[in-house]
């Protein structure tokens, strides 16, 4: 089930977000095909942190201080994903499990708060399980929104 963006039609600018945070970046990920997403960032600008599922920050780390590292990562993933044998269609399976409705938007930036909950079963193994929330740190363009850091894997909280 592919899911609609709640601010369609209602708020131009978080619409935009959301189709990029979760729509265009589900399908990118689950066809590993980063030509769908590569125009999405800015790259001079791009960080991520990884919270390793830990509260304190003292534990977190600069999982990706350089934009190519992360591409790289993604694509490794993204194309191990391609030779799982799922047990429902990937696509419909993650958007089953995310959810995007907290989004903040203050002078040309923005925060946004992607959560995954739930499980994708996985044909002849244990099922895959997505419990984690990431925070998107993006920034207006005059080409649009575009995504200039992370924080992700943070423990999830509703």
């Amino acid at each position: 089930m592919i899911k609609a963006n709640p601010f369609l039609g209602n708020d131009e600018e978080r619409a935009e977000i959301w189709d990029m945070l979760v729509a265009k970046d589900i399908r990118a990920y689950t066809q590993a095909d980063w030509s769908l997403v590569e125009d999405d960032f800015l790259e001079d600008e791009f960080f991520a942190v990884n919270a390793g599922f830990d509260s304190d920050p003292g534990k977190w780390n600069l999982a990706f201080s350089r934009f190519e590292s992360y591409r790289d990562s993604w694509l490794e993933a993204a194309r191990a994903s391609l030779n799982t044998e799922y047990a429902e269609p990937l696509e419909d399976a993650v958007h089953k499990l995310t959810t995007l409705e907290q989004i903040e938007v203050k002078d040309g930036k923005a925060i946004a708060r992607k959560q995954f909950d739930g499980t994708i079963q996985v044909v002849g193994k244990e099922p895959e399980v997505l419990n984690w929330q990431t925070l998107y740190y993006l920034k207006k363009t005059p080409a649009g929104w575009k995504i200039v850091g992370f924080t992700g894997y943070l423990p999830y909280t509703k």
